[in-house]
């Protein structure tokens, strides 16, 4: 194996090690030495890859980020399409409670203006709104979305919608039903069916 490879895979499981610590003890309840002592390398190997904790933080994010526009192809243009992609995240979010409790966790903790994740966050909803928008417009554009309903209302309300279910949907599994509270909203904007 060569350095190099062996370099990614370390920076690999050391992100992987992070995720876990945020899920426990959230982003300020763990540190660099718990994260090191999890990836099995040690404080100073950490370092290395990682020179400061937000350094870490911003390459978890990245990756949730990097992963779910690949897997569930997310960069297709705004329309009825993106909305059934959506769904299908959300789908692959209920599988995987572990990445969605990273995300709660830290997108709490990141309103606090001196979080080091704040940044991101504000970025993270200003993409999510815009290109929530963009799909309402064109569903409003084609006739796909019922007349009176505006776009950027009904993009906002989504993005809340989305992280509030998910909130509610890891306090009380049982209770709420994520995917299909989201396709009940979806189902209340749309003049076509979802699926």
């Amino acid at each position: 194996m060569t350095g190099y490879l062996k370099g990614r895979l370390r920076r690999e499981d050391i992100i992987t090690a992070a995720i876990e610590a945020y899920r426990e003890t959230g982003y300020h309840g763990s540190s660099l030495r718990e994260v090191a002592k999890r990836a099995g390398i040690t404080h100073a190997g950490l370092l290395y890859y990682f020179p400061t904790k937000e350094a870490l933080l911003a390459a978890v994010l990245e990756r949730r980020d990097a992963e779910d526009a690949e897997r569930e192809k997310l960069d297709i243009p705004p329309g009825m399409e993106l909305l059934r992609h959506l769904i299908a995240l959300a789908e692959y979010n209920v599988a995987h409670r572990g990445i969605v409790e990273v995300y709660a966790r830290l997108a709490a903790e990141a309103v606090a203006p001196d979080h080091p994740a704040h940044e991101y966050f504000i970025r993270h909803y200003q993409i999510a709104r815009d290109s929530a928008v963009a799909t309402f417009t064109a569903l409003a554009e084609s006739g796909e979305l019922r007349d009176g309903v505006d776009p950027h209302a009904a993009a906002v309300a989504f993005i809340g919608m989305e992280d509030g279910l998910q909130v509610q949907w890891l306090t009380t599994p049982d209770e709420v039903d994520l995917v299909g509270s989201m396709r009940f909203f979806l189902r209340n904007l749309l003049t076509v069916p979802l699926d």
